[in-house]
This record gives C-alpha cells, sequence and structure tokens, in this order.
C-alpha cells in the first residue's frame, strides 16, 4: 500500500472514535488501530489454520480470526455449510463467525476433505480457537 494512502487513512482515522480499521483488497492489506491517543498499523492477526499431524497423515486445522458465535450453517437453513467426509475446495464457506448481527465466513484454505468441526454449533469462541479440522487432498504428482 502507498505510505501517503496509509498517512491519509491514520489522519482519517484520528479523527474519529473507531478503535480498528481493516481494509483488504486483492493486492494489498492494511490494519489500523486507534487508542485514543494515537494511531499505529497492527500486525497480521496471526494465522487461519494451523498444521499438524496425526498418524503421519497431515491435518490442517482452521481458526477463528476473531471473537464470535460459531455456527455451523446459516441460520435459517437446518443443513450444515461442511459436513464430515465432505471435499471442500480452497476458499468455500465451512461455517459462519457471527459477531452481532454480522456473519463472517469461515473457509477452507485449500482443497480439502472435512475431518469435523471442533467446536458445538452456537457455541462461543475468542480469537485463533480451533473451529474445523481438514484433510489436505493430495496433489498428484
Amino acid at each position: 500500500m502507498h505510505i501517503d494512502l496509509s498517512q491519509q487513512l491514520s489522519a482519517w482515522l484520528a479523527a474519529t472514535d473507531i478503535a480498528v480499521l481493516e481494509l483488504r483488497g486483492p493486492d494489498a492489506h492494511i490494519r489500523l488501530r486507534h487508542d485514543g491517543a494515537r494511531v499505529e498499523v497492527i500486525e497480521d492477526a496471526g494465522p487461519t489454520m494451523v498444521e499438524t499431524t496425526s498418524a503421519g497423515v497431515p491435518r490442517l486445522t482452521v481458526v477463528a480470526c476473531s471473537v464470535g458465535v460459531f455456527l455451523h450453517g446459516h441460520p435459517l437453513h437446518t443443513t450444515p455449510l461442511a459436513r464430515p467426509g465432505a471435499s471442500v475446495r480452497a476458499g468455500q464457506p465451512l461455517g459462519l463467525l457471527q459477531i452481532g448481527s454480522l456473519l463472517l465466513p469461515v473457509t477452507a484454505p485449500k482443497d480439502a476433505t472435512v475431518i469435523g468441526a471442533l467446536v458445538a454449533h452456537g457455541e462461543t469462541v475468542g480469537f485463533a480457537t480451533p473451529l474445523v479440522e481438514l484433510e489436505p487432498l493430495v496433489e498428484a504428482p
């Protein structure tokens, strides 16, 4: 991101009572925090997944990007977004993180098979709480 643009965003944020501003685009990402006295750039919030191995099989654990309520499916539908055993593509929703009335998708970081959800539907979760376990699809050589 251009330094002039980040300085302008910082100046605008300083003139508000907004505590955190995050902007994402295809080629840029910035997160700013305003504590009332100054505006600072926040480093990346952390991983959206953790790679582990279970009995020699690589696993991915998708974690919460924020606090909220984890939902296996949309509140207006009865079916989960990703059932255990289902194949999912990178970017496909695995569940939803509800923050107030906002629903944020929890997506698969890569093509994988869903092992299962690690938290119950409707459970309150914290930042980086493990949500869904996946087994990555092995690419043919």
